[in-house]
């Protein structure tokens, strides 16, 4: 794992990020009669749909809870750095937030380290949590069978295409490819027929964190076959074997052949919003391995990016399965939730302030806002969500074939493992079978041993 900062950088890093209060200082940590609410802010200042429903649900808990007050504490970093600066953040009852954004994949570990509160005696007496898919609890769970946090979304991943420029190169309109093979070979149309475009990123850097080992790798890797980064029988961690060796082939080819964004790109640490905000609205990208929330950058003035022209330019395919295999295609699901860090003053505030982000009402504003799959079955049958964006019966779709990272204290770590085996490959430093037995190597100190070959 990235090592972690001090707490001086951590608070001088929020300050920076527009922090409205400081680290530990009054007003803070100490006010029970505030709420101090961490998210992550996007490194692009422009993007600010976050922060825009936060206030405006801050507003509506100030009305319904009068003397009680909501801090924002905006992370802006990229969202590798926001993982640790959170974790920093927790560790002391100084620094801790009362709510915090929480990615799924972080719940096991920051568990592990005691820096989650559980929830179960707030949700025994919520009736919205009977809305929730069992899907999102198990997500927002930990190994002790408890709840430690309230999802506000999920996602799944697939290919977008820009259809005027598949146009330009003479494609179809409807693609849907159906083996990587046919991936591969519609980025080489694109190269020849359309200079100056990058046909294809697929994300390969360590400097993309968990969006390279999510929706870059794992979306490659798990259409090789079942279970191939975690036996859940064994109860062991999958070494990189084939189809391991093969998802770094891949990145290999994209790289041999020139047919994703240049070295300096793929290891840059703001290469995520520069996809969403740059390369596909400026047309320099043809094809971006993606997820469901794309848009929420295009869709309104709150986006980073305004850009009415992608309802009819971007088009959407599933990512297939390595040769078309059953059943055909792939994504990946995560989400995020909003939890209560063990070391909150005001517990009991953050509950109430997670039941007014969580009414009916705000959930669907944030699900359409966000470009978020709805977790919450009353959300998902709600008209104004069913109108929201186009794509998003297709992202919806996904899910009967979408696979969730195993729920381990230690995926946090295994991420970190494959994003530098990503990185090796797609800069040349080293070849497939190099980068697979360098895995192997941290896997087995990773997990203490408990792997087994395939």
């Amino acid at each position: 794992m990235r090592p972690t900062a001090s707490p001086v950088l951590v608070c001088a890093a929020a300050l920076a990020a527009g922090t409205l209060t400081a680290c530990g200082g009054g007003g803070g940590a100490s006010d029970r009669d505030t709420v101090r609410i961490a998210f992550h802010k996007e490194t692009d200042s422009k993007v600010t749909f976050r922060d825009d429903y936060l206030k405006s649900v801050a507003g509506q808990f100030e009305k319904k809870y009068p003397g009680k007050k909501v801090k924002l504490v905006p992370v802006q970093a990229p969202q590798q750095d926001y993982y640790t600066k959170i974790q920093q953040m927790m560790r002391s009852p100084k620094t801790a937030p009362d709510l915090v954004y929480e990615d799924t994949f972080l719940i096991n570990s920051d568990i592990e380290s005691g820096y989650l509160r559980p929830l179960d005696d707030f949700v025994a007496s919520w009736d919205d949590w009977k809305q929730f898919e069992p899907a999102a609890k198990r997500a927002a769970g930990g190994a002790d069978g408890k709840v430690y946090g309230i999802p506000d979304g999920t996602d799944t991943r697939a290919l977008w295409f820009n259809k005027q420029l598949f146009a330009k190169a003479g494609l179809p309109q409807d693609w849907k490819p159906r083996s990587w093979k046919e991936v591969l070979s519609t980025a080489r149309t694109l190269k020849k027929k359309l200079p100056g475009v990058v046909p294809l990123n697929v994300y390969a850097g360590k400097g993309a964190g968990e969006a390279t080992a999510m929706q870059g790798f794992e979306m490659l890797l798990y259409g090789t076959g079942k279970d191939p980064l975690y036996d859940p029988k064994a109860k062991k961690w999958v070494k990189g074997g084939k189809g391991f060796r093969d998802s770094l082939e891949f990145l290999a080819t994209v790289r041999r052949d020139k047919l994703g964004p240049d070295e300096s790109q793929v290891v840059d640490p703001n290469v995520t919003t520069d996809v969403a905000t740059q390369l596909l609205p400026q047309g320099k990208l043809a094809i971006a391995l993606d997820g469901s929330w794309l848009s929420q950058h295009w869709i309104d003035t709150s986006g980073s990016k305004p850009w009415p022209q992608w309802r009819r330019t971007m088009g959407r395919a599933p990512m297939p399965t390595q040769h078309g295999q059953a059943p055909g295609e792939v994504s990946m699901s995560g989400g995020w939730t909003w939890s209560i860090p063990a070391k909150s003053r005001n517990p009991e505030l953050a509950w109430k302030m997670i039941r007014v982000l969580q009414s009916k009402r705000n959930a669907v504003e944030w699900c359409v806002r966000g470009s978020q799959v709805a977790v919450r079955q009353d959300v998902a049958t709600d008209p104004r969500y069913l109108r929201s964006m186009p794509g998003i019966k297709f992202f919806t779709d996904r899910v009967p074939t979408t696979h969730y990272r195993p729920a381990l204290p230690v995926y946090p770590q295994v991420s970190t493992a494959i994003t530098e085996a990503t990185e090796s490959v797609a800069t040349g430093s080293a070849s497939p079978r190099e980068a697979a037995a360098a895995y192997d190597d941290q896997l087995e100190g990773i997990t203490d041993g408990a792997t087994v070959t395939r």
